[in-house]
């Protein structure tokens, strides 16, 4: 079964940043899109960001994290990160990467029901 890993989940006060990792040793992943997700406490999981297999080119952001938050890939690390900036308590979750992997050079899809390959997830507290 393919997988994804992410990594670089911490605790930081507000204001602070972090670096998530996502990558995989099973496909390569600047083929397919690639998202962020995230989960709350008590909160439905919801769309962070989207990077675009490298064919189609484009990034997604939600509202909450436009301006905050950028996502990017390393093709030669064959990684996708999401820097993180500006942090607030209220981005606290366990965030998740997601594949589309059932289409080749996959543009980003609000629908997560397209995301196949997911992580197992990192957590981020963002506390004083």
């Amino acid at each position: 079964q393919v997988k994804v890993v992410e990594s670089g989940g911490d605790l930081v006060q507000p204001g602070g940043s972090l670096r998530l990792s996502c990558t995989t040793s099973d496909f390569i992943l600047e083929n397919y899109a690639t998202a962020w997700f995230r989960q709350a406490p008590g909160k439905t999981r919801e769309g962070v960001s989207c990077i675009d297999s490298t064919y189609e080119g484009g990034t997604k952001y939600a509202a909450a994290v436009k301006g905050r938050f950028t996502v990017s890939r390393d093709a030669y690390l064959n990684t996708v990160y999401l820097q993180m900036s500006s942090l607030k308590p209220e981005d606290t979750a366990v965030y998740y990467c997601a594949v589309y992997e059932r289409d080749y050079y996959s543009k980003c899809s609000e629908n997560q029901d397209v995301y196949t390959v997911w992580g197992q997830g990192t957590q981020v507290t963002v506390s004083a």
